[in-house]
């Protein structure tokens, strides 16, 4: 079993973030290479302090979610009497107000076909938007905007957003992790007045194989991929052992396709929210 990050289990609709660690980030673009903190140890949660929004001007924090992966990870106990809600929110409130482009650079290190992870990735885009006003059918709503492809050089911006949403395959200099999710945002103060407004991933093909088709040995990318795209639209992990199905379980192991489809409590968590 692999874990794929550890945010405290909750099952809180109404929660603000979990506590982080504080550190910054290193992400230089021309090695691909996202450089967690030695002070970071492995906090699943990485504060990356306050910053100006550029598109905005607002004031805003960030995130870096770090997914590891732990051959030692176990489930957590199911909940007794009440089942649990299964979804919960990185910040009642946070959310996208303005659909932003992104941007991703498929290219890899693994030999997985660029095209069909661009499409790919755009189509675990859609089941979220898809899901978001609670029914999976043939409605969507348009909310993280439209994608391109590129082949120039990406990187997760860890000091400040700088307008740009950006997805890559690249090393983490911790080999235990397996992808960084980067979220910025206003996760505090009036609901009303809380926002997503910068979002970044990183997909570690260096100490991890990759797969288009659930091989064995290989972490699936529709699986992870639509797992973190759940926090790019404000949702955070559930660790009851009672929400095992769910795609936003908090963990993952090699050759697992279960997280390629949305569950009731995705459904419910991303409905409510938007």
């Amino acid at each position: 079993m692999k874990r794929i990050f550890t945010l405290i289990s909750a099952v809180s609709v109404s929660v603000l973030p979990v506590a982080a660690i504080a550190a910054t980030l290193s992400a230089p673009g021309a090695s691909k290479t996202l450089q967690l903190p030695a002070s970071a140890g492995n906090s699943p949660v990485i504060s990356l302090g306050s910053a100006i929004d550029p598109q905005t001007g607002n004031l805003v924090e960030g995130y870096a979610i770090v997914h590891y992966g732990d051959a030692q990870a176990r489930v957590g106990a199911a909940s007794r009497g009440k089942q649990p809600a299964c979804y919960s929110f990185m910040a009642k409130g946070a959310r996208w107000k303005v659909a932003e482009p992104w941007v991703v650079n498929p290219a890899n290190a693994r030999g997985l076909d660029t095209t069909l992870v661009a499409s790919n990735f755009a189509g675990d885009i859609a089941k979220w938007e898809n899901a978001a006003d609670g029914v999976i059918d043939a409605g969507s709503l348009n909310i993280v905007g439209d994608g391109t492809v590129t082949a120039d050089v990406l990187a997760a911006d860890s000091v400040s957003p700088d307008g740009q949403n950006e997805v890559l395959f690249g090393a983490i200099s911790d080999a235990n992790a397996i992808a960084v999710t980067i979220v910025w945002g206003i996760f505090s103060g009036p609901t009303f007045a809380r926002e997503l407004v910068e979002w970044d991933q990183v997909y570690d093909d260096t100490d991890y194989d990759w797969s288009l088709a659930g091989e064995a040995g290989k972490m699936d990318f529709e699986n992870i991929a639509t797992h973190e795209l759940g926090h790019t639209f404000g949702l955070r992990d559930m660790y009851d052992a009672s929400c095992a199905v769910q795609t936003m379980y908090g963990y993952a192991d090699f050759g697992e396709t279960n997280k390629r489809t949305l569950e009731s409590g995705d459904i419910k968590g991303i409905s409510e929210l938007y």
